[in-house]
């Protein structure tokens, strides 16, 4: 490897989970979506990273990895508004970054673990179409607009032949695909996602990513493209789709091309521990430890 560190990589699991190769069409535009100018980011009195310096083009796919506690998801929160940086410049779409940008899509962590259980699936989308208000909604086309825009997210992440159940009556996979069917109701240009595929088995894994896949390189009405960031504890699952990847290494965040980044020496400084590289006769590429 050449150049400033890669990206990182994914985190040493047990055994090996195998991707396939990208299969993306086209590729990131040059303009930037995301941009940090010497960006440091403070808990409190303690220091979360400092020297945070990098673009992200429009049409990328990144992942952001790093160990636990390095700051992942504070990136999150920085783009979305939530936290300012203790110095340095943090810019979403040219502009500073700030709350309430309906140009962006998060799904949290925590998923819909904060909503009653009650709601059915399809309501909890229509939370995100009418800004999160409580009360009657709309009324007449612009109630009709925002139905539209229900239903077109619910289609568009598979969630349609559940919508009308409750919370409480659809699978830890499910949720998951509603959550993002939230995010995706205002079209958002930028999507956040901090750990979509935890807590799902192997096969709803790949089906989650399949679907980030597809909402990453959907065609808009606007002729724009979408650009996502995906918190991740393990990078081995979401190599096919991505384009590039934020890791924090030594208390800095790096951006770097995913060719990069899946890089035996880098990801072992990383996660202080022996990572293996392997590649599959088929082609398939993963991460272990060894």
């Amino acid at each position: 490897m050449s150049g400033a560190p890669a990206p990182e990589g994914t985190t040493p699991t047990g055994g090996p989970t195998s991707t396939g190769g990208p299969t993306r069409t086209g590729g990131p535009s040059s303009d930037p979506v995301v941009s940090l100018r010497d960006v440091e980011v403070h808990r409190g009195d303690h220091l979360v990273w400092s020297r945070g310096s990098f673009d992200i083009a429009a049409g990328s796919v990144v992942g952001v990895i790093g160990p636990n506690g390095s700051g992942k998801s504070t990136l999150l929160r920085l783009l979305l508004g939530l936290l300012e940086p203790s110095a340095g410049r943090v810019e979403v779409f040219g502009e500073p970054a700030r709350r309430g940008n309906r140009r962006i899509g998060y799904v949290p962590q925590d998923d819909t673990a904060a909503q009653p259980e009650s709601i059915r699936c399809r309501d909890l989308v229509a939370l995100g179409a009418d800004g999160h208000r409580v009360g009657l909604g709309p009324f007449g086309a612009a109630r009709r607009e925002m139905a539209e825009r229900v239903d077109a997210a619910l289609a568009e992440t598979a969630s349609s032949a559940f919508a009308g159940r409750r919370l409480s009556e659809v699978s830890g996979g499910q949720r998951r695909r509603v959550s993002l069917a939230q995010a995706l109701v205002d079209d958002p240009e930028l999507l956040l996602l901090d750990e979509p595929l935890a807590n799902l088995d192997l096969r709803h894994q790949r089906e989650t990513v399949e679907l980030i896949e597809r909402v990453a390189h959907r065609p808009r009405a606007d002729g724009r493209v979408t650009t996502t960031l995906i918190v991740t504890h393990d990078i081995n699952p979401l190599l096919p789709v991505l384009t590039g990847a934020v890791y924090l290494l030594d208390g800095h965040p790096h951006h770097a091309d995913i060719g990069d980044v899946v890089d035996e020496h880098l990801l072992s400084h990383l996660y202080g521990t022996s990572v293996a590289v392997v590649r599959t006769p088929q082609g398939d590429l993963f991460t272990r430890s060894v």
